[in-house]
């Protein structure tokens, strides 16, 4: 992250994404200001369940297969949360600081790159967004522009190989 011009860190509310943020970012470890827009995805009765505890329950399958359409027990749908991520993102814009960094998760980076990319939120499975990984946009009066996706250290890329389309290591 050192390489990157960064003068400003929005965090979501949970605890794991300002200590992240004060990893990647130690300059700015004092100054991260929380944003409650990047939060991950209010998964409501799921929430602290584990994957293996839900694959059982019919209504986490329809959400997992039809993302564009199902919501979460607390009623959260992908184009909700796409929605309140591109208005943090939109605020920002408007503001002053020019690059900025939002750490956020998994889920909720994927909505708006589907929306950047005009994806139908059915294809977020297509791509990944790995722990710690760096999607960079580029945002402006015109629109947004996607720069970068899921890029990862060389010692994270070693830890944690993708699978190819076929099921190759990739």
């Amino acid at each position: 992250m050192a390489r990157l011009p960064i003068t400003a860190v929005r965090v979501s509310p949970q605890q794991r994404t300002r200590e992240t943020a004060a990893i990647a970012f130690p300059q700015l470890a004092d100054r991260l200001a929380e944003d409650s827009d990047l939060a991950e995805i209010d998964f409501g009765a799921w929430s602290g369940q584990s994957f293996a505890e839900l694959e059982d329950d019919p209504a986490w399958r329809h959400w997992n297969e039809a993302r564009g359409e199902a919501s979460t027990p607390a009623g959260e749908t992908m184009s909700g949360v796409a929605a309140r991520m591109q208005g943090a993102i939109a605020r920002l814009r408007d503001g002053r600081e020019r690059q900025v960094a939002l750490v956020s998760h998994c889920d909720t980076i994927k909505a708006v790159v589907c929306r950047t990319l005009g994806l139908p939120f059915s294809q977020l499975h297509r791509f990944d967004i790995a722990p710690a990984s760096v999607t960079t946009l580029v945002v402006g009066d015109w629109g947004a522009k996607l720069l970068a996706l899921n890029e990862v250290s060389e010692a994270q890329d070693h830890e944690h190989p993708r699978m190819g389309d076929d099921g190759d290591m990739a």
